[in-house]
């Protein structure tokens, strides 16, 4: 930090045209009140208060994916060709809003077209996650220690219909994304009501679940992370929403050139 403020970039505008990433929830910990005037890409803000970090001038990036983009999914009958009706693999013990996974393991394992699994995404882990989400309708993606998590992002590239159940996720991309059109959003009160979550699901009719799993196909491609970058990847996705940033960005720096009480507003 002492050589970062010492820089010549970084006192022209105290560090509001600098980009920072931390992507991991704890990045920067202790050190986030020194850098906040920055633009920062985070994966959500589950663990930034809001005088550090907002909407307004921080942009929200996908989790790279774990499993393999599904390249191929072009079944003549898609709704068919996925047995499975609700699917998810991770840990149940969790911190945070991430408690919540415990309650659903009690609600969910073992119903009727449900497959909730504990394991890791790591080794055999993938394979598991990469068939089980390829084969369902849809994917469960409760909070983690944080809102977000990959999950939702494999569940993206597998095209597998995201259940987000959170009161307090923000999304990648949504000034351009409406995930309403090909996920489902429940509260947590609304998904740990018995039978609630699964009666919704079941009565879903087959021609809105296709087209929800279209669209999603559409957009997966903005969740790709690639060298060299290619447009509409997440790479150039989130430079686009740094543009975004630069009016914002432009006024804090010309106001503080000439405010007396700095921030009074």
């Amino acid at each position: 930090m002492d050589i970062l403020w010492k820089s010549k970039y970084w006192q022209r505008s105290a560090g509001r045209d600098h980009v920072i990433p931390m992507q991991h929830p704890n990045a920067f910990r202790f050190l986030r009140d020194m850098v906040n005037a920055s633009v920062l890409i985070v994966s959500d803000f589950g663990r930034y208060t809001k005088e550090l970090a907002s909407l307004r001038k921080d942009v929200v990036a996908p989790y790279v994916h774990v499993v393999d983009s599904f390249l191929n999914d072009d079944p003549s009958d898609p709704f068919e060709a996925r047995p499975t009706l609700l699917f998810f693999r991770g840990r149940t013990v969790r911190k945070d809003e991430g408690k919540i996974r415990a309650e659903l393991s009690k609600i969910l394992k073992d119903k009727d077209g449900v497959r909730f699994e504990d394991g890791r995404a790591r080794g055999n882990g993938i394979k598991t996650s990469t068939e089980g989400m390829r084969s369902s309708k849809f994917c469960l993606h409760p909070a983690g220690d944080t809102p977000s998590s990959c999950r939702l992002f494999d569940a993206i590239v597998s095209h597998c219909i995201p259940v987000i159940i959170s009161g307090r996720i923000e999304l990648p991309f949504e000034d351009e994304i409406d995930y309403s059109e090909f996920s489902l959003f429940f509260s947590v009160e609304e998904a740990l009501r018995p039978d609630y979550l699964l009666n919704q699901l079941r009565q879903m009719p087959k021609e809105k679940w296709v087209e929800m799993w279209s669209k999603l196909k559409n957009v997966s491609s903005h969740y790709e992370f690639q060298y060299p970058p290619r447009k509409g990847d997440a790479v150039n996705m989130i430079w686009r929403q740094v543009k975004h940033k630069i009016p914002a960005v432009n006024l804090a720096i010309h106001r503080n050139k000439r405010l007396k009480i700095l921030d009074w507003w």
